[in-house]
């Protein structure tokens, strides 16, 4: 796949990682929209070098992660900060929902394991208030739908439309991904005709899709669909999602679909996500599925990588990430955010990030 002209001779950044194999990708959650969360992650992350941040179709939310480019101190005119990207739906998907339920009609024997198992603390059954679900904090993980003792907890689905977004929103973005699913051939072709107008805009586009038998045979119909496209494109394989900050299981299976979409040789990147963490990228290297050899893992390459086997282009990080910067992060105001706190989130994630980034011990350590 070629670059648009006016990236060839002079790439920015997150091309350059896509290319080299090295683009890491922090989703902040397609129907995430705590701001002040959302500003503190993209100032953490965009300090720890990651290429691409992952936000909700949402202009507040653009502006709130605009401004933690600005915290970081990035000029928002280079081509070398992170990219932001906005998720959009063809149609039914898990990451376009919040939970919702009436708090009034919980069962006073309840033992409210959803306020334990939330991810977000977006559930408040405090007195008096009782809110229930807190919508701005809920990306829509569905854990607590699952584990509740009554079955009282459902979703509430959404679609973002394109047109309803802004104009200024359209130029304050870089990129856009797609989540899909196999057999929405039809509502995929009529969103990537409403896109159309946007397009000319955009330096990257990602599509992203969970496994299923003819997974394989949709993506080329996605691709047909597309066609002729002149953007770089991402496969993103969307394996167990929100599913990270769960346990070393959950990346398998986004590492098995990866195998999948590559050994179908699609035209574009593949990239991983769904149930990312810090086991992914020593999963990647036993499968030989690394651009280069890791100098800090003391691994041989690939004997026939990267000219002979495809490899994967890069790692997004969602639920995982966010649990590590936020426990301990004063999210009210980054800039009153205590040094010591601020530094040490900093490490976190860029020992996150420099697992598939950095490529030497000493780089990799001292940052």
């Amino acid at each position: 796949m070629t670059a648009p002209a006016n990236l060839v001779n002079h790439p920015a950044r997150p091309l350059r990682s896509l290319k080299a194999g090295q683009w890491v990708k922090l989703i902040c959650g397609a129907s995430y929209q705590d701001m002040p969360a959302i500003r503190s992650l993209v100032m953490i992350y965009t300090l720890a070098g990651v290429d691409c941040i992952d936000l909700a179709a949402d202009p507040a939310v653009v502006t709130a992660a605009r401004q933690g480019l600005a915290d970081a101190q990035v000029d928002l005119n280079s081509p070398d900060r992170p990219w932001l990207m906005i998720s959009l739906n063809d149609g039914e998907d898990p990451h376009f929902r919040k939970a919702s339920f009436d708090p009034t009609a919980c069962p006073e024997t309840c033992p409210r394991p959803c306020l334990t198992i939330c991810p977000t603390a977006a559930i408040d059954l405090t007195e008096p208030a009782r809110s229930g679900v807190l919508p701005q904090l809920c990306y829509g993980c569905g854990r607590c739908m699952t584990i509740c003792p009554v079955g009282h907890i459902v979703a509430q689905s959404h679609q973002v439309s394109p047109e309803a977004l802004p104009p200024e929103l359209w130029s304050q973005i870089d990129a856009i991904e797609i989540h899909t699913q196999t057999g929405q051939e039809r509502n995929f072709q009529q969103l990537w005709q409403r896109l159309q107008p946007w397009l000319g805009n955009l330096k990257l586009i990602s599509i992203s899709c969970p496994d299923h038998p003819q997974v394989v045979e949709y993506l080329h119909h996605l691709y047909a669909a597309m066609a002729p496209l002149t953007l770089p494109l991402i496969w993103q394989t969307d394996g167990r999602p929100m599913s990270g900050d769960l346990g070393k299981g959950t990346t398998h299976a986004t590492l098995r679909l990866a195998e999948k979409i590559l050994a179908a040789n699609l035209p574009g990147y593949v990239q991983l996500a769904g149930g990312t963490n810090h086991h992914t990228v020593r999963k990647m290297l036993d499968l030989g599925l690394v651009r280069s050899p890791h100098p800090a893992m003391a691994i041989a390459p690939p004997p026939n990588s990267p000219d002979g086997v495809p490899t994967i282009a890069g790692i997004a990080y969602g639920s995982y990430a966010r649990t590590l910067i936020m426990p301990t992060m004063e999210v009210d105001d980054s800039s009153h955010t205590s040094p010591d706190i601020l530094g040490q989130k900093l490490r976190q994630a860029r020992w996150l990030v420099g697992q598939l980034k950095y490529r030497n011990v000493e780089e990799f350590v001292d940052l």
